[in-house]
Order: structure tokens, then C-alpha cells, then sequence
């Protein structure tokens, strides 16, 4: 589905306005109305309420939306899995009503030892392959509930993400969008396209950039232009270490629709080998299409420095662009982030200035990362390192009240049975659909999962399970889906 052609809302993206007006009648806790949200939008799925809205203009609670009446398709590589049997019946809502029953003692705190036991027969799961590691966190306190080797560097894959997300939250704010523009020489002579670094630029967009370009050049009364396009804003080499691979295109400035090469937005597709050039020979084709005149193919070049901007077309908010990524596990803009990132510490727009401006960030937020090593912003890159403690605290740190503009790196992950790399899974009678939010992580031999989850207290956890040596994917993946639902307690079972 294309984007609107213009500039999304500035609206907050709870379209419904109440999710943080929840309070608790048993206590005023600012850590009740995060767990009040979280488990709101999962009873929003479950109950089919609808709003209109563009397809990401309110990010993941429109992809929750969606998958109430559609079946929805996975992102990244392997990280969903299906099950026998067409359509599903869509999960009751009764697992979502049940955290917020009132007989519920909040005040009541989390044994540890309760959890060692509930969890001890499921860590060890051979079906997790050689080496299983863990933390599970209190959010409001920051305590640590359980651990197994909480500090030492595993492989995430995917749920390297969270750290990405976190990273562009904190660094650019969730208000912040992307620009592609369009800039006119001094001579009116050269149209050029500059990238921005936004992979969601549209073929909608490109037809509104190229009407307000023509119209410029009609003001100025000039002839025919030649058209350049400009990709400096990152730096570096363009392919990712495992490319070339349909879970991601080329990583440069200027892409539409993230390189694919079908009317897909999420999951794995043929790509593009030359996504910037591709942008600029379609945007050539729209500007004759809107009445201007181009001479020759488009060229690759940096825009005059005295040229003037006549077109802009900004992408969705950042907090929107957040949610997508973790819903859907997108590759290419989690990339992408991780390169705005770069720019707005000042470090080079490659993987290694990437790397080293999440890194700095993240020590910002007083995140363990001792061990770790942020390959890519992605995690298909293998050579990719972080500990279960890093996640959980840096899903603590988005569940802080004094720290709001990082609450959509818990609102963007997938729910239990609902959405994204989670709509298939939790339905086997774990009683935790709609309990839990998280990110999924699978390369061949490793599987992870990190997010948040209510206990029977009513408070919210947040843990990380990474695991290594796996032989079959679906089976690990029901593993550290057994773990997870662990730490519900039971409460989902009930009603």
C-alpha cells in the first residue's frame, strides 16, 4: 500500500487518546499505565476496533488493526512460522481482559524463587541447542528476577533491533522525519534528487516531488533540465556483509519502497542492485509526466551548493518508523536508522560509524555494553554481539516514566497471536495470547526473544532469552515461546 502524498500527521500515534489517561483504581503508578497500554492495544486487537487511518501513519496499533481482518505476512528472515491449517480463528480477547481484573495485588512483588522453579525445566530445553542465556527484569525497580548468564555475549539476530530503535529514539526523538528533496541549480539547468536515507520513500511520493519540481521550473520559464540524483548522505560501502539476500537491499540514501522489485512491504523479496538509480529513473519518468522536459539519463551527483530546494517530501514520524521495523522485523529501515543516528552524533553514515554512535548512545542510557558488538543495525550480521542484560535494561529504559519519547520501542513489538513475527505464534494453548510483546530473532543455529510481559502481580517484566546451537527453528522457537509464557504465571489460562 502506497503512502499518502502528504506529509503524515503530527498527531500523537495512540489514535484512540486514552491509553495514557488509564489508571489503576489500586494505585496511581506510572508504571501501571505503560502496562495498561500495552495491554490495551492487545484488547483493541482482540475486540475489532477500527479507525481509519494511512497504512503507518499510527504504526503499530494500524498493523494490529489490520491483522484482525487479514492474515498478516512476516518480516526478516525466518522469524514466523505456520501452522497446519487455513484460515485461523482470530485469538479471544479473554487473555487480554484478564490482566486487568481487579482481584489482581500489584503491591504483591515478584518472587525470585518462584521463577528460578517455573523456568528451571524449560531454560535447558534441549531444543534450544547448546547454549541458552536469560535475564528477566522488573522494570519499575530495575531488579534483576532471573538470570543465566546474564552478562555474556550471545548472537540476537533480530532482537539487536531493540538497541537500534532505542538508539534513534534517544539520539533524533520520536518526532523526527526523514527529507527527500529536490533542488534546483543556480542556472535552473540541473534537477536534483537528493536522498535522505528514507527506504519508505514511495512511488506516491516520487509523483508529488516531481508535480512540485515541474512547477517550479514553469515559474522559472526555463528549458529542458538535466536531472542528477545525490546519494551523499551515507557513506561507506552499500552492501550489507550478507548481501546479496532478498531480507535487504543495498543500504544508500535514496530508495523507494526499500529496493523490492513486487508491490510487497515487509518480508523477504527480490531487490534491487541499483535501488538510487532506480529512484531517479522513475522520478524522470514522473517529471515528464508532469509536464517538464528532461535531457539524458540520470546521473549520479551531488547537488550544487548555491542550488535551491523546490521540493520536499518528509517520511513518517520516527516513532512510526519504529514500530514498523520491530512489528514486521524490517531490515532496511532498521539500517537506515541506525545511519540517522550516526549523522545526528556526527559519526560517519556507515556501518562502522553506525556501530560506533548506537554503541554511544546506548552508554548514554547507562546500558551494560560490555561485550557487546553492534555489527549492524539489522542482526543478519552474525559477527553481531549483545547480552540479555543489555536488552532488558534498554526495555526497561523504554518503559521509564521520565523517559516518554522511548515508549515506541515498546509499542512497536509484535503481540502474542496478534501481530507481526508473533501473529502465528501463542496459539497453541499457552494461555499467554496477548500477554506478551516481542521481538523474535532467528539466523540458521540461533533464536531469540526479548520483549515484555504482565505478570499475575500486574507488574510488567521485561526479559531476553538468546539462544545458540538450535537444529530446527520451529522447535527452538516454541521453546522460547514456553519461557515466556512462563513468566505470565498462569494468568492467561483463566476465563
Amino acid at each position: 500500500m502506497a503512502e499518502p502524498v502528504e506529509e503524515p500527521s503530527n498527531r500523537p500515534s495512540d489514535p484512540w487518546g486514552r491509553i495514557k489517561n488509564l489508571k489503576s483504581k489500586r494505585s496511581g503508578s506510572n508504571t501501571w499505565q505503560v502496562v495498561a497500554g500495552s495491554t490495551a492495544l492487545g484488547l483493541v486487537v482482540a475486540t475489532g476496533a477500527v479507525l481509519a487511518a494511512g497504512p503507518w501513519d499510527n504504526g503499530q496499533r494500524k498493523a494490529e488493526r489490520q491483522l484482525a481482518a487479514a492474515e498478516d505476512r512476516t518480516g526478516g528472515a525466518h522469524h514466523g512460522r505456520t501452522l497446519p491449517g487455513a484460515p485461523e480463528p482470530a485469538p479471544s480477547a479473554p487473555a487480554v481482559l484478564g490482566t486487568l481484573d481487579t482481584a489482581v495485588t500489584r503491591s504483591a512483588p515478584q518472587d525470585p524463587a518462584s521463577l528460578r522453579t517455573a523456568l528451571a525445566p524449560l531454560i535447558g530445553a534441549p531444543e534450544l541447542g547448546t547454549r541458552t542465556t536469560a535475564s528477566v527484569i522488573d522494570t519499575a525497580t530495575g531488579k534483576q528476577l532471573y538470570g543465566r548468564a546474564p552478562a555474556t555475549p550471545m548472537t540476537p539476530a533480530s532482537t539487536i533491533k531493540i538497541a537500534t530503535v532505542v538508539a534513534a529514539l534517544s539520539a533524533l526523538g520520536p518526532d523526527h522525519r526523514i527529507a527527500t528533496t529536490v533542488r534546483l541549480s543556480e542556472d535552473a539547468r540541473t534537477l536534483t534528487l537528493v536522498g535522505g536515507g528514507d527506504p519508505t520513500l514511495s512511488p506516491a511520493a516520487l509523483t508529488s516531488l516531481a508535480a512540485s519540481a515541474a512547477k517550479a521550473l514553469r515559474e522559472d520559464g526555463k528549458g529542458p533540465v538535466r536531472l542528477t540524483y545525490d546519494t551523499s548522505r551515507y557513506t561507506g560501502p552499500v552492501l550489507h556483509p550478507i548481501s546479496p539476500n532478498t531480507n535487504i537491499a543495498p543500504v544508500t540514501a535514496l530508495m523507494v519502497n526499500e529496493g523490492r522489485l513486487d508491490d510487497s512491504d515487509r518480508g523477504p523479496a527480490e531487490r534491487s542492485e541499483d535501488p538510487a538509480g532506480d529512484a531517479a529513473r522513475a522520478f524522470a519518468a514522473e517529471l515528464e509526466k508532469a509536464g517538464a522536459e528532461v535531457t539524458g539519463a540520470p546521473r549520479e551527483a551531488r547537488a550544487a551548493g548555491k542550488a535551491r530546494t523546490v521540493a520536499t517530501h518528509h517520511s513518517a514520524p520516527l516513532s512510526a518508523l519504529v514500530e514498523r521495523t520491530l512489528t514486521n522485523s524490517d531490515n532496511d529501515i532498521s539500517e537506515a536508522l541506525a545511519r540517522q543516528t550516526a549523522i545526528a552524533k556526527g559519526e560517519s553514515a556507515d556501518f562502522a560509524g553506525a556501530r560506533r554512535a548506537v554503541t554511544a548512545e546506548l552508554r548514554k542510557l547507562q546500558v551494560p555494553t560490555e561485550g557487546a558488538h553492534l555489527a549492524d543495525g539489522s542482526g543478519l550480521d552474525r559477527e553481531g554481539k549483545v547480552t540479555a542484560a543489555l536488552l532488558t535494561t534498554l526495555l526497561a529504559r523504554a518503559a521509564d516514566p521520565e523517559r516518554p519519547g522511548l515508549r515506541h520501542a515498546l509499542t512497536g513489538l509484535p503481540v502474542a497471536g496478534f501481530s507481526g513475527t508473533l501473529s502465528t505464534r501463542y496459539r497453541d494453548g499457552t494461555g499467554a495470547t496477548g500477554l506478551i510483546r516481542a521481538k523474535t530473532g532467528t539466523l540458521t543455529g540461533v533464536n531469540s526473544l526479548s520483549g515484555t510481559v504482565i505478570d499475575p502481580q500486574g507488574r510488567l517484566l521485561a526479559f531476553a532469552f538468546l539462544a545458540s546451537g538450535s537444529q530446527v527453528p520451529a522447535e527452538a522457537e516454541s521453546a522460547l515461546d514456553a519461557l515466556a509464557a512462563a513468566l505470565t504465571g498462569g494468568a492467561g489460562r483463566e476465563g
